[in-house]
């Protein structure tokens, strides 16, 4: 397969040609090949503009075997076009990360149980815990939840009206999942009684314009969950990092949306009323959300037992 490749250095741009060759599926592996008449990909996005000790992905590989599609996207998503080999790989069972408008997430097809699986492996994530959704529309929201709370005629809001203000936006809401979504997405219990009758999962509608034409390409949300440092539990925000880190841990592909700032989504719990934001994030507190009387690290911990993966 002949790939037509760019490698921008500071001072001038040299073209060169790859050529991979087909490798025979690995029985037991998902196969993760471009359909014949996507051989020659159109697009290949890559440009070194950092460190220059960040060579390692400027020649992307671009078979499961070979390793890890690298692509940098406009932030304001005038290029969506060159996402096409990343829905492409996404719907095949691929494993990768995308920007979202908080930090980066490691995503998945929604219907693809191997590729779930193969998710919770690269971040190690325990199969109790729950992971979030990305919605591209309030419809896919309907579709795999119960959906947002009604006024109950006692004075609450009608939180369905207050959070399409909000959404697209920088929240992940706590809701009760519908029988449509796969069963490895719900957490059903841990030791902590005061949350074992849970089916519950947390749901993104970011306001990115990269993340939201992969979704929309797609036509279905995107499992997901953030990127963190595996040693240091911090948010991981620089896509080569990222990619440096994750990469020989299974990742297919890496979107570069750019650096991002460490700030991530505000998680709010739609399934009591009134709402109870138990982590604040880049979402400012609104009026119908509530807060207990907790210390910082007693509500971060109360957010993680609950929904460990928000982005």
């Amino acid at each position: 397969m002949a790939l037509q490749a760019k490698l921008y250095g500071q001072n001038a741009a040299v073209s060169f040609s790859l050529w991979s060759p087909r490798v025979p599926p690995i029985p037991g592996r998902v196969s993760l090949d471009f359909p014949k008449t996507q051989r020659v990909l159109r697009v290949l996005s890559m440009a070194v503009k950092r460190s220059p000790k960040r060579l390692k992905y400027s020649a992307p590989r671009f078979t499961k075997e070979g390793g890890l599609l690298y692509v940098e996207a406009d932030s304001s998503g005038a290029d969506s076009w060159k996402l096409d080999p990343v829905v492409d790989l996404l719907k095949q069972g691929a494993v990768g990360v995308i920007p979202t408008d908080t930090v980066y997430a490691i995503v998945c097809d929604l219907k693809s149980h191997s590729a779930i699986e193969r998710l919770r492996r690269i971040k190690n994530i325990e199969a109790s815990k729950p992971l979030s959704i990305l919605c591209h529309t309030f419809r896919d929201i309907d579709t795999y939840t119960t959906g947002f709370p009604h006024g109950d005629g006692q004075g609450h809001t009608n939180i369905f009206r207050a959070v399409k203000h909000c959404l697209p936006g920088p929240y992940t809401f706590i809701l009760t999942a519908s029988k449509e979504l796969p069963k490895q997405c719900i957490r059903y219990g841990t030791a902590a009684s005061k949350y074992a009758a849970r089916k519950n999962v947390g749901v993104r509608m970011p306001d990115d314009a990269i993340c939201q034409a992969i979704l929309e390409k797609m036509g279905a949300p995107l499992i997901s969950t953030s990127v963190k440092c595996p040693k240091e539990n911090e948010w991981m925000i620089d896509p080569i990092v990222i990619a440096d880190m994750y990469g020989p841990e299974g990742l297919d592909f890496v979107v570069d949306g750019g650096v991002r700032v460490a700030d991530p989504s505000t998680i709010v719990d739609m399934t009591v009323i009134p709402p109870k934001m138990i982590r604040q994030g880049k979402g400012p507190k609104l009026h119908w959300m509530v807060t207990e009387d907790v210390n910082g690290s007693a509500a971060m911990h109360e957010a993680n037992l609950i929904f460990p993966s928000g982005t």
